[in-house]
């Protein structure tokens, strides 16, 4: 069966999210088919295509990285708590985990103990959204900040979760490249946070029942996890995940933005072009086919956050920042790795439960998409729950669906059947 999809498109930039942010990843990939080199081991990404590391030494790559498993322990430390949260005990642990082409990565959550946490109680890890391309505006760095271009605002409504005694993981599941856009990357990073905390003592999760929960590009790593659980992390039991508000079909997406002319939210999708060059050098060579406006660009966008993405993309457009135009999107090479991180495509589905909401009139993403994974995961016997907000937009959408969303993985915890709306 063939999914079909029609996106409308809308002007607000404050509430585009991911879902402009995938608008470049195939147009800046130039004429690879030529370019790309035949296939072996996986080539570097541009060094000056990277993000600036962090000065702080607990990000640092170690060496042996082939010799770990995924969701083993590098380094852990314990952090002062976030402002707002309250009651509880903060640390922050790094991993090994996988890239887009396989290889070793160390990766980091950060991970919230209530202080009157039962042993082996609910653990829930939360994929928050990171719309970025700067390793500063990462959660486990931006939980900490007062600066209003970085600061995780809702982070606080967690202390609800807290509060039921669940532990909170929330890892920087854009990677130690953040490397937005590659959607595929953050459901492994998720997977291998979770078991790293199932590793770490003092989270007394060994035993937990696990769920997870995200909205929109945050939805989007949840949903990889469930999707990739059953192949990737067969050890992992799973009680439950929620997602809402996820871009399905990256392609469909892509596609129906008309990305040849101006878009107030286009700096999303350049940044989703820079993440996804850092993680197929070899397909997207981006750099290469910048024009002198795309390659300003470039230079402002490698460590940005939301609001300065915003900022400098908006008014611009793919066919302006890239030598060749429209027709770059075409290319087969760049467009097989924007499907590959479009999970409408994926052929694999969800052996855990699943709450999924969005608002039927999001003019932001693709519904049919939503709708065609859906219906495919109950024909392959997955319990999937959907709500559809009374709500007309992407982000309204993501505030009327959380609660109902934690109540749903309180009765996973719980044990209780999993209802569905197949």
């Amino acid at each position: 069966m063939i999914e079909s999809s029609r996106l409308r498109t809308h002007g607000r930039t404050a509430v585009v999210g991911f879902a402009a942010s995938v608008l470049v990843t195939g147009l800046l990939g130039g004429s690879l088919a030529a370019a790309a080199p035949q296939p072996g081991r996986p080539i570097a990404p541009d060094p000056a295509a990277l993000p600036t590391p962090l000065p702080d030494h607990f990000y640092a790559k170690p060496a042996g990285l082939d010799t770990k498993r995924n969701g083993d322990i590098l380094a852990a430390r314990g952090r002062v708590n976030p402002p707002g949260f309250f009651d509880i005990r903060t640390y922050q642990l790094k991993f090994r985990s996988t890239d887009s082409q396989g290889q070793p990565i160390a990766a980091v959550t950060t991970v919230l103990v209530p202080n009157r946490r039962a042993a082996n109680g609910p653990l829930l890890s939360f994929q928050h959204v990171v719309n970025a391309t700067g390793l500063q505006c990462a959660p486990s760095q931006a939980l900490w900040t007062s600066d209003p271009n970085l600061t995780i605002r809702e982070a606080p409504g967690l202390n609800a979760a807290l509060q039921r005694g669940w532990a909170v993981a929330i890892p920087d599941h854009l990677g130690p490249r953040s490397a937005y856009g590659a959607a595929k990357l953050g459901g492994q990073i998720t997977l291998d946070g979770i078991r790293a905390v199932q590793h770490f003592r003092p989270a007394a999760a060994r035993h937990s029942r696990v769920g997870m929960a995200g909205y929109s590009g945050g939805g989007m790593a949840t949903a990889w996890a469930a999707a990739l659980q059953p192949t990737y992390a067969k050890d992992l039991k799973l009680a439950g995940a929620a997602y809402g508000g996820v871009p399905m079909n990256l392609v469909k997406m892509a596609e129906g933005l008309g990305y040849a002319n101006p878009h107030p939210a286009f700096g999303l999708a350049f940044a989703a072009a820079i993440g996804m060059a850092r993680e197929y050098p070899a397909a997207i060579p981006m750099r290469r086919y910048l024009s002198p406006v795309g390659q300003r660009m470039f230079r402002e966008l490698r460590n940005a956050c939301t609001n300065d993405i915003l900022r400098v993309g908006a008014g611009h457009s793919a066919k302006e920042v890239a030598i060749g135009g429209r027709q770059i999107f075409n290319d087969r090479t760049a467009r097989s790795k924007v499907e590959e991180n479009s999970l409408a495509l994926f052929r694999g589905v969800s052996k855990t439960p699943v709450f999924e909401w969005h608002s039927p009139t999001d003019v932001l993403i693709p519904v049919a998409s939503i709708d065609y994974t859906n219906r495919r995961y109950c024909r392959a016997g997955t319990p999937v729950q959907s709500l559809l907000t009374p709500s007309p937009d992407h982000m309204s959408a993501a505030v009327i669906g959380l609660l109902p969303a934690f109540a749903y993985l309180q009765d996973r915890f719980d044990g209780k059947p999993a209802p569905s709306t197949c």
